[in-house]
């Protein structure tokens, strides 16, 4: 059975691609996540911005997504996730902003 995941693409009025995940990403529903943020990233290197503050729940699925595109994400992080975002060394390669 899926994890229940929701993932919306848009963009603020600067431009500036916006992934939003709401839900938990687990590995019943990595594949996508990880197809959303392929599809999301843009070729021209602008940033792609991942609002994670609706997410629950992210296992190591979830973090293996994140880190190929390490170089052109932005990461927005509710105090659930930011722990984990920093252990995982993560926060190491891109931007972990509070959310």
């Amino acid at each position: 059975m899926s994890t229940a995941l929701t993932l919306t693409t848009g963009s603020r009025p600067d431009g500036t691609r916006v992934l939003t995940a709401v839900g938990e990403i687990d590995m019943s529903n990595a594949a996508s996540f990880a197809d959303a943020l392929g599809d999301a990233v843009r070729a021209d290197g602008d940033p792609l911005v991942v609002d994670l503050t609706g997410v629950e729940y992210l296992d190591s699925a979830g973090l293996a997504a994140l880190f190929p595109h390490a170089e052109r994400i932005a990461l927005i992080a509710g105090p659930l996730l930011e722990p984990l975002l920093t252990i995982s060394g993560l926060a190491d390669l891109t931007t972990v902003k509070s959310g």
